[in-house]
């Protein structure tokens, strides 16, 4: 579209030339693409409206402002309500099925799960990466094209009213909740506020939707009264309808399921390792099957899933494998990855490097320890903890039988480095913490071959 017909939708004063064509959006004035909108967003540390004229140099068309910037410029009273009315004008033309995906964890893997499920019923519009916020999740609809069959959009919480926007203007027909954890507990104050807050989705539901939970939450009930529409589960329980019955790991980035739904079982291989992928991905089956996709169909298609780097994403180094999970880290996500570890063969030894674990608030103590019993039970060589709040996830890991001598404080990410410099051919290392460590610039370049 023109730069004229985008600020009559988003209802801005226009100052620039009306007849620019719009290649894109960009919200990093570091990496223009000449044509795009800059989005000048005002943040914590940033003001994007210091950079709206250097965005323009670098070939910027304008920048969407919420006051005068001496450049070409969209003004709008908010760019939050201008990028929600944007995507507005999008979705209103679509008549497909819609799945938001929200949760504690899982949300991205299974997005791309449900992508993949989706498929045989033709082209997918999807979230690409983590594109889930109220800045980056109206930008999703752009892409919409008229051989748009279903779209699947990934939806972010960092606070009350948050989901309950990004469904205003994506209006979700189906709604996946992956499960209730304690990721951002900081922003709502505990996992009853977390439960709170993810239910919006399913109070943005039709009541001809449908709702997808985890059956085996322990908020099960509680977001099961909110959806205004049927309830369909997912799980290990006999009560889920869509049950997984097995899980094998075939190797370091592939497991095989089996799961049972409408009266079919099926197998489903996937392009990752984990039982909690196992859940992923039958929520993932039963988000499709409810958009009309068959079961075999959506269950074969998993093996396709275009899943994201930083999860579980295997990396050889000398010989050795690393398993990098750095994307961020939960309790939950923690002590999945362990457990993932410890059942995978290895023909070396086995070691986790865990980075503390960001925004628990209050349950920050709780969390690190709870990861601590879990790597005091997994059996490993050797432990790196790095981050002031590791030293609960020590403490809890040593009393449930980790052996002292087998922990490792790292200090600096260089102490990461040089530990995983020293490892031998058939070793296998799991690296996880939270996002803003940055614990994969600590992987030094691979001189060898993974032997996994």
């Amino acid at each position: 579209m023109t730069l004229g017909q985008f600020a009559k939708i988003v209802g801005g004063r226009l100052v620039a030339s009306p007849d620019e064509r719009l290649e894109g959006f960009c919200l990093d004035s570091r990496a223009i693409v000449p044509g795009s909108l800059f989005l000048a967003i005002t943040g914590k540390r940033h003001d994007g409206h210091e950079y709206a004229a250097e965005a323009v140099r670098k070939g910027a068309v304008a920048a969407v402002v919420e006051r005068p910037v001496d450049a070409p410029h969209v003004l709008v009273p908010s760019l939050v309500e201008a990028l929600a009315r944007f995507a507005l004008s999008f979705r209103e033309t679509f008549s497909g099925p819609v799945i938001g995906i929200t949760g504690s964890n899982g949300k991205t893997s299974t997005k791309e799960f449900a992508a993949a499920a989706c498929s045989p019923l033709g082209q997918v519009l999807k979230s690409p990466a983590n594109h889930n916020t109220e800045y980056t999740a109206p930008l999703v609809w752009a892409s919409l094209t008229r051989d748009t069959a279903v779209a699947v959009v990934e939806m972010g919480m960092r606070g009350f009213g948050q989901i309950a926007h990004l469904c205003r203007f994506s209006r979700p027909t189906i709604g996946v909740i992956t499960m209730i954890g304690s990721s951002h507990v900081e922003m709502v104050g505990s996992r009853e506020g977390i439960a709170e807050a993810k239910a919006e989705l399913f109070d943005a539901l039709p009541a001809d939707g449908v709702a997808i939970l985890w059956a085996e939450d322990d908020f099960a009930a509680v977001l099961r009264e909110r959806a205004p529409c049927p309830v369909r589960t997912f799980g290990f329980s006999p009560e889920a309808e869509c049950r997984v019955l097995g899980y094998r790991a075939l190797s370091w980035d592939r497991c095989l399921v089996r799961a049972h739904l409408d009266g079919q079982s099926f197998e489903a291989e996937l392009p990752t390792v984990g039982r909690h992928q196992a859940l992923n991905a039958a929520a993932a089956v039963l988000a499709a099957h409810s958009a009309g996709t068959g079961v075999a169909a959506a269950a074969e298609a998993l093996a396709h899933a275009d899943l994201p780097p930083l999860r579980m994403e295997v990396r050889p180094l000398n010989g050795a494998t690393v398993l990098l999970d750095t994307y961020n880290a939960s309790p939950d996500s923690t002590m999945a990855a362990v457990r993932t570890l410890a059942e995978l063969p290895a023909s070396g030894r086995r070691f986790a490097i865990i980075g503390e674990m960001r925004e628990l608030g209050d349950l920050s103590e709780t969390g690190h320890r709870q990861v601590g019993r879990a790597l005091g039970e997994a059996n490993l060589d050797r432990v790196v903890l790095y981050g002031e709040a590791t030293k609960f996830v020590e403490s809890e890991a040593v009393r449930a039988g980790l052996d002292p001598s087998k922990i490792v404080e790292a200090a600096t990410l260089e102490d990461v480095r040089r530990f995983l410099e020293g490892l031998a051919s058939g070793d296998v290392v799991l690296m996880k913490g939270s996002r803003s460590l940055e614990m994969e610039t600590a992987v030094p370049e691979d001189r060898g071959v993974s032997t996994r």
